[in-house]
């Protein structure tokens, strides 16, 4: 377990794809288990790249008149492009990208939304195609809870050298 407990340290693909797998066959209904994990991951994968995806798809149709249908063609053609293209050169700087720049990015665009908009202008964003109001819970949550966990991130990923 010690050899185990090694890689668990070092996290990323490591952890993912060599030390939870081992951990899942100490467990009963093993096989199961790890089917379900691997899939698990799959569809977190596939949600996070309709959420990276949409604004070019929606700026696209937007911008350019274009369907929806041509949008996500020309855009995961040209991601798939770029993936090929830079996978070499940005391998060795993605740990810098999670790390750093994401909570950044993350913490900076909660702060020009939630607070350099102001609040009037988050309700009628948050109102659009809403049958019913936030809760009174929505600006505490936005504004402080986000934003708050998004800045603890930030400054832990400096402090640790990453927190994942």
């Amino acid at each position: 377990m010690k050899c185990l407990l090694g890689l668990a340290n070092q996290g990323g693909p490591g952890l993912i794809f060599i030390f939870l797998p081992n951990l899942f066959q100490a467990m009963p209904g093993s096989n199961i288990l790890i089917i379900v994990f691997f899939v698990a991951v799959l569809f977190a994968g596939i949600s996070s790249m309709i959420n990276l995806f949409e604004a070019p798809i929606a700026a696209m149709e937007q911008q350019l008149g274009l369907s929806r249908r041509i949008s996500v063609s020309l855009i995961v053609a040209l991601a798939f492009l770029i993936v090929i293209c830079i996978r070499g050169i940005v391998a060795d700087r993605m740990d810098f990208v999670s790390i750093y720049i994401c909570p950044l990015g993350a913490g900076l665009a909660g702060i020009m939304f939630f607070w350099v908009y102001g609040w009037d202008f988050v309700q009628s964003e948050v109102r659009k195609g809403r049958r019913r109001e936030p809760g009174k819970w929505f600006c505490f949550m936005a504004r402080y809870v986000f934003c708050g966990l998004t800045l603890l991130v930030f400054i832990l990923g400096i402090v640790f050298g990453g927190i994942g």
